[in-house]
């Protein structure tokens, strides 16, 4: 692997005229499940794409799509934010991430919402598409005929978690044109993306989103992850009346993953402020359009104490995304973790 140099919060603020101007192609030793998009998502205008067209795995963001179709039934009036939805034994027995759903414990829709969003919870997505859809199947077919209505030319889901299906596909620009949807069509329900923690029963957890409250701007919206995927994230951030969404899919670790939408958050804004005043900052381009992270000793031990990812990446080598070493750490199947769960990951 070519390493990029150390990190520093000067190099991520250095612009992204020359990648955005060229569009650099990325380092040809990067993974295969690695996909990104940097799309304006107000205009539309794609600032950034890397493999964005190549068919991946959603893993849990495939929950927006789930989201979506509860926003619309909310909508229609079909069901309220009060509405309580049951759980089937086929739903309580989902593999985590979950929330712990019993056969015939019931939650109402607002809880439904925050136990997606949160934790991720793959019980809740089998319950509410059976309730909304008749069963899973249908409803997932449901869910891909949506897709398609909204421009999402390149995804078929084959269930509501996004649990692992070799028909389960999707693209970063597809992810990108969810994210934007589910912005613009819902703005009243758009705030649960930004929802920091969830408790049921005896059990509680924090959103897996770090990006939130972290990086300014940063609003929503979902991660992702299992072990066909790897980590995914699909993020939303608004400065100075510019909103930009991106997506990062195929993440070595969360950590590498977090510091490629940060540092591709970043890019976006320094290309609005080049085009607006090219006397703004000093543009250098930026070394590479994928990174990776390696935590040096230092880093790790200030992280526990920043108030901002920047501060804690202070000390981390970034490198050209490569092929995964090492076997991932397994963890819940839903998403980065199952810590809402009453039962181990898989």
């Amino acid at each position: 692997m070519k390493s990029a140099g150390v990190f520093s919060p000067r190099n991520v603020l250095g612009a992204l005229a020359v990648v955005f101007a060229f569009g650099l192609n990325s380092p040809a030793m990067a993974q295969d499940r690695y996909a990104a998009i940097v799309m304006d998502a107000r205009t539309n205008e794609v600032l950034l794409e890397d493999q964005a067209d190549e068919q991946r795995f959603p893993a849990s963001l495939t929950k927006m799509m789930t989201l979506y179709m509860v926003f619309e039934a909310l909508e229609r009036g079909d069901i309220t934010l009060d509405t309580r939805y049951a759980a089937s034994r086929n739903a309580s027995r989902q593999p985590p991430s979950r929330l712990g759903l019993r056969r015939n414990d019931s939650i109402t829709i607002d809880q439904a919402i925050r136990a997606l969003v949160v934790q991720s919870a793959n019980d809740v997505a089998t319950m509410v598409a059976e309730r909304l859809g008749g069963s899973e199947a249908r409803f997932a077919a449901s869910m891909t005929a949506r897709a398609r209505e909204l421009g999402m030319s390149d995804t078929r889901f084959a269930n509501a978690s996004g649990l692992p299906d070799p028909r389960h596909r999707t693209t970063a620009r597809d992810i990108a044109i969810l994210g934007q949807a589910l912005w613009h069509d819902f703005p009243e329900y758009y705030h649960y993306f930004q929802t920091p923690s969830f408790a049921w029963r005896r059990g509680s957890g924090r959103n897996h989103n770090r990006l939130l409250d972290q990086i300014e701007g940063v609003d929503g919206i979902k991660t992702g992850y299992t072990r066909a995927s790897g980590f995914n994230l699909a993020s939303m951030a608004e400065r100075n009346g510019r909103r930009v969404v991106v997506v990062v899919l195929g993440g070595e670790t969360a950590t590498a993953r977090d510091a490629q939408v940060a540092y591709l958050i970043e890019g976006a804004y320094q290309e609005f402020a080049r085009r607006e005043d090219p006397n703004a900052a000093t543009f250098a381009g930026l070394p590479t359009q994928r990174l990776d992270v390696q935590i040096a000793p230092s880093a790790l031990a200030s992280s526990q104490q920043s108030a901002s990812p920047y501060a804690a990446y202070q000390g981390m080598v970034f490198e050209t995304m490569s092929p995964v070493l090492a076997p991932i750490t397994p963890t819940g199947q839903g998403d980065e973790s199952a810590e809402l769960s009453t039962e181990e990951p898989e």
